[in-house]
C-alpha cells in the first residue's frame, strides 16, 4: 500500500501558473481528480509520475520524493491522456515492450495477464493503429498494469469508451482499489467520479477547490447560488411577485430579460411556477445561466 503526498505544490511554465499551492494526501483505494478542462489535472499527474518537477513544494510517495527517483517508477503505472502509441505494433507487442522496459521476470506471461485484465486478449494480434479510441485506452491501461504497480495514475481514462468498456474499467478500478492499490484518475465529469471514487479532489484553475466524498462535493455544488434568466408575458410583474415571495436572493430586470439568483435551489424551482400562475403570468422561457462545470467549480474556489 502506498500514499502520495503533495505539500504546497506549485508548477509554472514561464508566466503561466498551472498548479498553485496544492496540498493533498492520496492513499490506497480509488480517488477521483475532478475539474474542468485546463484546470491543471494533467500537470499534477505528471508531477506525481515523475515527469515534471514541482516549481515549489514537494511530491512524495511513501515519504520519498518522486522527481528523479527511478527506483519509485517501477511501482507506478501511468495512463496518459495523449495517444503516444506505435500504431504498427500489435497490442501484444506494445504491452510486451513495456513489460521488458520494466524488466518484468516473465514478460510474456505478464503481457497476457495484463491483456486479459482489460479484455483485449482476443485482439492481441491486431495492430494498434486499427483500434478504436476506446480500445486504445484499454491498451494503455494494460501497459500501466503489466508490471503490477502499487500506484496507478490515470488521465481521463474513460475518454472514447463505449458503455460496456466503461463499465468494465469501472469494475477493474474498483477491484484494484479494494486490493489496496492507490488509484488516482482524472475526469471533468462528476458522474464518472461518483461511480467508483471513494474520495474526490476538486481542482480549478490550478487550485484545490474542495475535497471529500461524493455526497459532500455534490452538496457543495447543489447549495451554491443558482442563476436563471426568465422571459414571461410580464417580466415586471413577475419580478415584483418573486421579490414579494422571498424565494430568490436577487432579481434584476432589463428591458426583455429577468435575471434571478437563488441560493435555495429546491424552493425556487417549485415556487416559480406557482408565483407565475397566481399572478396570471405566462412563463415563456426559464434557462439556468450558470450550469457549466466551469461556473460550478468557480463557485467552489470562491467559497
Amino acid at each position: 500500500m502506498s500514499t502520495i503526498e503533495l505539500h504546497g505544490v506549485s508548477r509554472w511554465f514561464g508566466n503561466v501558473v498551472a498548479v498553485n499551492d496544492v496540498t493533498m494526501s492520496i492513499g490506497p483505494g480509488v480517488t477521483g481528480l475532478l475539474g474542468p478542462n485546463g484546470a491543471g489535472k494533467s500537470t499534477l499527474l505528471s508531477m506525481m509520475g515523475g515527469f515534471l518537477p514541482p516549481s515549489s513544494g514537494t511530491v512524495t510517495i511513501d515519504g520519498v520524493p518522486v522527481w528523479r527517483n527511478p527506483e519509485l517508477y517501477s511501482g507506478i503505472g501511468l495512463v496518459p491522456e495523449t495517444e503516444a502509441m506505435f500504431d504498427a505494433m500489435t497490442a501484444y507487442e506494445f504491452v510486451l515492450a513495456n513489460a521488458r522496459l520494466h524488466r518484468v521476470d516473465d514478460p510474456a506471461s505478464a503481457t497476457v495477464a495484463a491483456l486479459e485484465q482489460v479484455e483485449l486478449i482476443e485482439a492481441r494480434d491486431r495492430k494498434v493503429g486499427t483500434f478504436s479510441k476506446g480500445m486504445k485506452q484499454r491498451v494503455k491501461m494494460a501497459t500501466a498494469l503489466v508490471h503490477k504497480p502499487k500506484v496507478l495514475l490515470l488521465d481521463e481514462p474513460f475518454n472514447g469508451m463505449d458503455p460496456r468498456q466503461r463499465l468494465h474499467l469501472l469494475e477493474l478500478l474498483q477491484r484494484l482499489g479494494d486490493e489496496g492499490h492507490t488509484v488516482l484518475f482524472s475526469s471533468h465529469i462528476l458522474e464518472e467520479v461518483e461511480d467508483v471514487a471513494g474520495t474526490i479532489e476538486v481542482i480549478v484553475a490550478g487550485r484545490q477547490a474542495a475535497s471529500g466524498d461524493f455526497r459532500s462535493i455534490r452538496r457543495l455544488m447543489t447549495e451554491r447560488p443558482h442563476q436563471y434568466t426568465v422571459t414571461s408575458s410580464d417580466n415586471r410583474a413577475l419580478a415584483a411577485a418573486i421579490i414579494a415571495d422571498g424565494s430568490a436572493d436577487a432579481v434584476n430586470l432589463t428591458s426583455d430579460v429577468l435575471s434571478i439568483q437563488a441560493s435555495d435551489f429546491g424552493r425556487f424551482v417549485h415556487a416559480l411556477p406557482r408565483i407565475a400562475r397566481d399572478a396570471g403570468i405566462a412563463l415563456h422561457d426559464v434557462t439556468p445561466a450558470d450550469e457549466s462545470l466551469e461556473s460550478v467549480f468557480a463557485y467552489l474556489v470562491a467559497r
